[in-house]
């Protein structure tokens, strides 16, 4: 085993394709192919599982990704520090469900932790994606909320795919509205009032269950509904249709303004965010400090229950 295979390891993982991997690390893919091949006879193991769709990595290769992932690490500190080698470039990537907090830590990380060259990921997905993301390590993090209506179904698939949930923050449920929505100088608001108003809520793609919604109560019925695929359109309509959505209540007014406020929603549920990531996987230095980053962004939410 060499230091060589296990970047290959590593860059197949962040890849998600052989041929595209082959691409970055200038080799050949049958190279490539050959190379991972004696690995996983040396070790009597099987790192990526091939399908006709495609590479993803096995449980074993989760497991093994983790450790190979540290000694490379280690192997770039020895050389950046006794060969004067230029650091390599940094990697991270984040799958999370559509918050303006995880934006706000994700800046915060790369101002304070962004070398000269880093490569990171922040993929504002659907909720079964972030899932998915963690469990084949495209994402070595995911940022999902859990509350009684869909924790039972979330963490089956979190136990089935190796996963842990920790929690962040928990919060009572808020509207998002726009600053002229006549709802605005609410001190709190009930979803009878907001029947008026156009529901905005992310749609879920194929595995659009009511478990998989980003908003709680997605099982109530709506008359206005408008579904959308990303936070900025959402915000958009907000604002130019008087719509709403629910949520934490968390917002970052350095990165969204102040046209869109949280209110109160009237109601007895509570929403739990967390962020979920391997059970036996050691998390990078990056994910250590977006972590902390994510706790910096959401100290105000206590002040939301």
């Amino acid at each position: 085993m060499t230091l060589q295979q296990l970047k290959y390891v590593i860059e197949i993982a962040r890849r998600g394709s052989m041929n595209e991997a082959a691409k970055r690390l200038f080799i050949s893919q049958p190279s490539l192919s050959n190379a991972i091949k004696d690995l996983e006879e040396e070790l009597g193991i099987t790192i990526f599982d091939r399908t006709n769709k495609g590479i993803s990595l096995s449980m074993q290769g989760t497991e093994f990704l983790g450790y190979a992932r540290q000694v490379v690490e280690q192997a770039e500190l020895l050389e950046s520090r006794y060969l004067d080698a230029k650091p390599s470039p940094q990697h991270f990537s984040v799958s999370t469900q559509h918050y303006a907090f995880a934006v706000n830590a994700f800046v915060s990380l790369v101002r304070e932790h962004g070398q000269t060259q880093y490569e990171m990921a922040l993929r504002e997905t659907k909720t079964h994606d972030i899932i998915e993301d963690v469990r084949t390590m495209r994402s070595e993090i995911g940022i999902l909320y859990l509350n009684d209506f869909n924790s039972k179904v979330i963490q089956s698939l979190l136990r089935a795919a190796n996963l842990a949930f920790h929690p962040l923050f928990t919060a009572k449920p808020h509207v998002f509205i726009s600053i002229h929505n006549p709802l605005a100088k609410q001190r709190r608001v009930t979803i009878d009032q907001l029947q008026d108003y156009p529901y905005l809520s992310f749609e879920q793609g194929e595995y659009n269950s009511f478990h998989f919604a980003e908003e709680i109560l997605s099982t109530l019925t709506h008359p206005k509904r408008i579904r959308v695929s990303d936070r900025a359109t959402l915000f958009n309509l907000l604002i130019g249709l008087n719509g709403y959505t629910i949520s934490t209540g968390v917002l970052s007014a350095d990165l969204n303004g102040n046209a869109i406020i949280p209110v109160p929603l009237d109601c007895d549920e509570t929403i739990q965010v967390g962020w979920i990531c391997h059970r036996n996987l050691t998390l990078s230095k990056l994910a250590l400090a977006y972590i902390e980053a994510l706790k910096e962004a959401t100290g105000q939410a206590e002040s939301l229950m």
